[in-house]
């Protein structure tokens, strides 16, 4: 066998005509690309070069090998290129998309501050908006979702959306406890408004309480569980933000139409971007870990 690094020294003599030329070029001494040229051919061999009075020239062997090793030395350049095209990748933000409660809960886990001291030069930017942003027209990078999703995208399951229905302490103490879902008909409810009509949680409520009062009609996730522990109503909320209110009693629930799967979304064009693959490949690794911050 021989050591591939000793090619650039039988090229720089081909191209050089010379030990003590080729060592100039390569800004090393003369015995050093004899010495190297030598343990080549002895890895080899055969003999790549003759040692004439006026200088080297190739033998047969060399000749036949050379346009090899010229191949081999662009391919290193290629590949040494491409390591810096991809350092270069590895800087910049990340554009992350969910909805607003969950940053809060990625942020106080730590999480993103591990991503951020294992790759300094990236930065995660959050998008935090409950209708769902566009990948495919660039609005953002990653997507964090529990609903439906688009079957152009790619992603991976991280773990379980869960949702149960809500009531305040004192919503309770005034108008009672449903006991079933048909119940929520005589009660007051909270749910999210039209700008938000294909979310589940809003088809579920128009299903099983068509004609209830609702009390408020809120545009975020965020906004309904304000709501519902104002007291002017209940309302579906996910587990993951209901049960971290000490005010808030589950009344029903989980509620099985409602569970969805989170995952981590990104457009197929991106998932081989460098800066894209790190942060989506971090988030699929810290899955366990994700799970009760997304889940509850």
């Amino acid at each position: 066998m021989f050591d591939w690094n000793d090619l650039k020294y039988f090229l720089a003599v081909a191209h050089h005509g010379s030990t003590i030329a080729a060592g100039k070029a390569l800004g090393i001494s003369q015995s050093t690309v004899h010495r190297r040229l030598e343990k080549l051919e002895r890895g080899l061999g055969r003999a790549l070069v003759m040692r004439l009075p006026s200088g080297y020239q190739l033998t047969e062997f060399g000749h036949a090998m050379l346009p090899y090793a010229e191949r081999i030395e662009a391919t290193v350049a290629d590949f040494m290129r491409r390591t810096t095209e991809v350092e270069q990748d590895l800087k910049g933000a990340i554009r992350v998309t969910c909805p607003e409660p969950i940053v809060a809960r990625l942020i106080q886990s730590g999480l993103i501050d591990s991503f951020h001291a294992m790759h300094a030069s990236l930065r995660v930017e959050f998008v935090m908006s409950d209708r769902y942003l566009d990948l495919s027209k660039g609005e953002v990078d990653v997507a964090f979702r529990s609903g439906d999703t688009d079957d152009e995208l790619v992603g991976r399951k991280i773990a379980e959306s869960i949702w149960a229905v809500y009531a305040s302490r004192g919503y309770l103490e005034r108008h009672g406890r449903p006991e079933r879902v048909e119940d929520l008909s005589h009660h007051l409810l909270v749910g999210l408004d039209e700008s938000l009509a294909n979310h589940r949680a809003v088809k579920w409520l128009k299903e099983v309480a068509p004609d209830a009062k609702m009390a408020a009609r809120i545009n975020s996730v965020l906004g309904l569980v304000s709501a519902v522990r104002s007291g002017v109503g209940i309302g579906p909320l996910p587990i993951a933000l209901g049960e971290a209110e000490s005010d808030l009693v589950r009344v029903l629930g989980p509620i099985a139409e409602l569970t969805r799967s989170w995952r981590i979304l990104t457009h197929p064009d991106l998932r081989r971007v460098p800066r894209i693959a790190a942060f989506f490949d971090f988030i699929v690794l810290q899955r366990e870990a994700l799970k009760p911050i997304l889940t509850g």
